[in-house]
């Protein structure tokens, strides 16, 4: 399993946007902090993983490190499922069809740590099995 590290604070997918005015009507932009993590992600990807666009079901372990425990594990991880898309390691996010993650403090390295498999192959996935 490709094994990675991105450091860095990974920014919440509900404080990421702002409204702006474009032709006189309101709409939604990317932050600068999201911007520049975005950048950081790319450019912390593995050469080898970079633009790979995995097309299969993949499964996925990410440990979130964060400097307190006030951050939300599930806005970060929408975050860090578009990096991996923007990035061109897997060719849409939709293809993520399991997800484990953890969340940790560490004040001094804030950082993900990215875990990535081959899932079953999509005709075994019953998406029709409801828990």
């Amino acid at each position: 399993m490709p094994v990675f590290t991105v450091t860095g604070t990974v920014p919440s997918k509900s404080n990421c946007y702002k409204i702006i005015t474009i032709c006189g009507h309101g709409s939604l932009a990317k932050t600068t902090a999201m911007k520049n993590y975005e950048k950081s992600f790319f450019l912390q990807v593995p050469a080898s993983l970079r633009s790979k666009n995995i097309s299969s079901p993949i499964k996925m372990t990410v440990a979130l490190y964060w400097e307190s425990s006030r951050q939300d594990l599930d806005n970060s991880l929408k975050v860090v499922c578009d990096c991996l898309q923007k990035s061109g390691v897997i060719k849409n996010d939709n293809l993520i069809y399991e997800i484990h993650a953890t969340k940790h403090k560490d004040t001094m390295n804030p950082r993900i740590e990215i875990g990535i498999e081959e899932a079953m192959q999509e005709d075994e996935i019953d998406e029709t099995k409801v828990f």
